[in-house]
């Protein structure tokens, strides 16, 4: 993958299914996982960090030229700026959601989409990007339980690698 300019540091990584990521409020909110694999940063030091400057957020799949995660007390809300790429804007939807796991449900739908979706992410009305989603290995029978891009692969084609990584601007 190539880096862009350098600079990056990276909050998510999906690449072996090693790490379980069906966790709850407290293990997201501190991060969790092995730093060389599979792991997520934790959104108390995503809030610090994009607190301090801002940043841009960079995708396997898609680019934001600005990202910040908001503070544990609302939830961690999630703020993107201009989406780039050629995957679709499938963020676009979580733009200004609060953070759900299974014990945490702060999305619009109806249901808890942390839980039906089997990953913890800024869901609105669940989402057309899931990754933190179950590690499925590619495609799977059922809808919308693995690692997605919704417009890019499909929610029946569970990613095998994906990162997400933020750049101070």
């Amino acid at each position: 993958m190539e880096n862009d300019g350098g600079g990056w540091t990276v909050i998510q990584r999906r690449m072996d299914g090693s790490q379980d990521f069906v966790l709850g409020w407290h293990y997201y909110a501190a991060g969790f996982g092995d730093l060389r694999r599979e792991f997520w940063l934790g959104n108390r030091n995503l809030n610090f960090l994009t607190g301090l400057w801002p940043h841009e957020l960079k995708i396997t799949y898609a680019h934001y030229d600005a990202f910040s995660v908001g503070a544990e007390a609302d939830k961690f809300p999630l703020t993107l700026g201009k989406y780039s790429g050629d995957a679709g804007d499938d963020m676009a939807y979580d733009n200004g959601m609060r953070f759900s796991t299974f014990e945490q449900d702060n999305d619009h739908y109806s249901g808890d989409c942390a839980s039906a979706l089997k990953g913890a992410w800024w869901h609105g009305y669940c989402t057309r990007a899931n990754l933190n989603g179950l590690y499925l290995r590619g495609s799977y029978s059922g809808n919308w339980r693995g690692v997605f891009w919704a417009h890019w692969r499909g929610r029946r084609y569970s990613l095998r690698h994906t990162e997400m990584k933020i750049r101070r601007l």
